[in-house]
């Protein structure tokens, strides 16, 4: 019975680890950019590093109730969760790409155009609504662009690195 037990539980790690090696980069980005932290460096992103630990940390503890909902997804939607509840901590500027935004603009921004999640599911994910998230991301934007046009928001996708 216990080796049974101890080989499902090499069984899952093995299936997380796998899932990190796959993820972690990708996710590690984003937070960086929630942060507003430079991505390199020594001693670069620690802000974005604890998010992201305790979100996977998260995602590890709910791995077997998971059942074929996608890991990345609720990764990312806890490192969401998590850096809008410590959003206050993330207002001083600390030379990240987006460091002149506000969190809740580098956060719509981020989902939005990065992690090209829905505008619907944004404003689900954040309880806003729809036409807030537009706002907050058109507004985001025109300060990253100086500009409302709608062919700067295919440049800042790009800048994000959404875009080819």
């Amino acid at each position: 019975m216990r080796e049974r037990h101890a080989g499902r539980e090499r069984c899952r790690a093995q299936d997380f680890e796998s899932f990190v090696a796959g993820a972690a980069g990708r996710l590690l980005h984003t937070a960086t950019l929630l942060t507003a932290e430079p991505a390199e460096g020594p001693g670069a992103n620690p802000l974005a590093r604890r998010l992201l630990t305790a979100s996977l940390a998260r995602t590890f503890a709910d791995w077997e109730r998971l059942r074929g909902e996608d890991p990345y997804n609720r990764t990312r939607q806890d490192l969401a969760a998590r850096f809008a509840r410590e959003a206050w901590r993330h207002h001083r500027p600390r030379g990240g790409v987006l460091d002149r935004l506000t969190p809740q603009e580098r956060l719509v921004l981020v989902l939005r155009l990065y992690e090209e999640v829905p505008e619907e599911q944004t404003a689900a994910l954040l309880g806003l609504d729809q036409d807030r998230v537009r706002a907050v991301c058109n507004r985001s934007v025109a300060t990253m662009c100086g500009t409302r046009s709608p062919t700067v928001r295919r440049g800042a996708a790009r800048l994000l690195g959404a875009l080819p």
